[in-house]
């Protein structure tokens, strides 16, 4: 066994996974699992550059993750950088501070490597026979198909802070793509007014996001059969908060969320209420990060447009993700 650690840094959040890899066979054990919202893209679709104070909260959760992953004596480390870090002319900057603390170059991958990482990441467990369970939300009672039964071909679709990236593949990746549209990208561009957020957004804001997803949805279709998938999974922070509000619970329970299912017309009924909702009334969800209350709604929207323009009538929702990918590429 190899004790590995994986950092994943994105737009909206960093990520630390520590775990025992076993080289033979890629199954991770997990040690820590953590997450910081460090918002490293603020304004990057703006300026193009990271900006000072994105950078130090990013730096601060690096010196923590140091921390973690001196204590547990993890033999190798990988971190990698996603959507912010690809679009900036100040990446110089980032790469040494990340050097500085943790002593390991970030590796900024392609939307297509992103892809790649966060398909095994999250369809291992359907794809490796371990039977791990597929939980149908239920509407009144509950029930569902163990995991392995899973039809596929699989589509994933992981909506981060900058980029949604699409991947349809089975046992392996058959075809991926990377879109500029995420929940951050699109809070920026459409919601953000004078430098606040509009609560709740306008009618015209929300028909601007609709018609920027769209338009990415178009491009990703040139490479992705995004139709021909017999299974949505669907990956990070905007779908996993949405799947805790259709769940109702009273805190965020990552056992819980993965592998469950939510209805499209669950989801379309989130995202309305999330979308007709004030700062202090997306907030006041006890399931809610605090760094994804002004960022919640967008991200929402772009899961049901995904949804819509699949054919999806539910998402298996993932808490395995481009971090396990990671972490299996260092095994």
């Amino acid at each position: 066994m190899t004790r590995v650690a994986a950092v994943d840094c994105g737009t909206n959040s960093i990520r630390l996974l520590v775990a025992d890899a076993d080289p033979a066979t890629g199954e991770l054990k997990e040690l820590d699992r953590r997450m910081t919202i460090v918002r490293l893209g603020q304004g990057v679709d703006r300026t193009g550059r990271f900006a000072p104070e994105a950078l130090e909260r990013t730096f601060a959760a690096c010196r923590e993750y140091a921390e973690v992953i001196r204590a547990l004596n993890a033999e190798r480390v990988r971190f990698v950088a996603t959507s912010a870090s690809r679009d900036v002319s100040n990446r110089e900057e980032f790469v040494r501070g990340v050097v500085d603390i943790l002593g390991v170059e970030p590796e900024v991958i392609t939307g297509d490597q992103e892809a790649e990482f966060s398909f095994t990441g999250a369809t291992k467990e359907l794809t490796g026979g371990e039977g791990a369970g597929a939980k149908r939300l239920p509407a009144k009672g509950g029930g569902g198909r163990r995991a392995g039964d899973l039809a596929k071909p699989y589509l994933v679709v992981d909506i981060g802070g900058g980029s949604t990236e699409f991947v349809v593949g089975d046992d392996h990746v058959r075809a991926a793509r990377s879109v500029d549209v995420g929940c951050v990208r699109m809070t920026e561009r459409h919601l953000v007014v004078d430098g606040e957020v509009t609560d709740p957004p306008t009618p015209e804001q929300i028909a601007a996001i609709r018609a920027d997803v769209e338009a990415a949805l178009d491009l990703a279709e040139e490479s992705v059969p995004l139709t021909e998938a017999r299974t949505l999974v669907g990956l990070a922070g905007s779908v996993t908060t949405v799947a805790a509000i259709a769940l109702g619970l009273d805190a965020y329970d990552s056992e819980a969320i993965h592998h469950c299912r939510v209805s499209l017309e669950r989801v379309r009924e989130i995202t309305a209420m999330l979308l007709e909702s004030t700062h202090e009334q997306r907030a006041a969800f006890s399931v809610m990060h605090p760094g994804r209350v002004d960022v919640i709604a967008a991200g929402a929207l772009v899961l049901q447009c995904v949804m819509e323009r699949s054919g999806a009538r539910e998402v298996v929702v993932s808490e395995h993700d481009i971090l396990d990918g990671i972490g299996w590429s260092i095994a």
